[in-house]
């Protein structure tokens, strides 16, 4: 999947949206701030981590996920930009 057609569902943008901040966080984590049960949040990472947008590391029972730390300029740009549109997108709703 391309990087378009992943960043093209809401529950994977807003996941997005958790790892901009940098760090690393469990499935579960996504999952209560996702509004997600587990299988489909799993289901959603998967996309990402195909689309080459995330990476992950098992910790005993939990998967957790942070940004592809290997993201060109370009993509990096495009996902900045996508999770800055979302943040204004949730304000005006507001």
């Amino acid at each position: 999947m391309d990087v378009l057609s992943a960043l093209a569902e809401p529950t994977r943008l807003s996941a997005l949206r958790i790892l901009a901040d940098g760090g690393e966080h469990c499935v579960c984590a996504l999952m209560r701030a996702c509004g997600a049960s587990q299988s489909r949040m799993s289901r959603h990472m998967a996309v990402l981590k195909a689309a080459g947008l995330v990476v992950d590391r098992r910790d005993a029972q939990w998967v957790r996920y942070r940004l592809n730390p290997a993201l060109d300029a370009e993509t990096l740009a495009l996902l900045d930009a996508a999770v800055a549109c979302a943040k204004a997108n949730e304000r005006r709703a507001a």
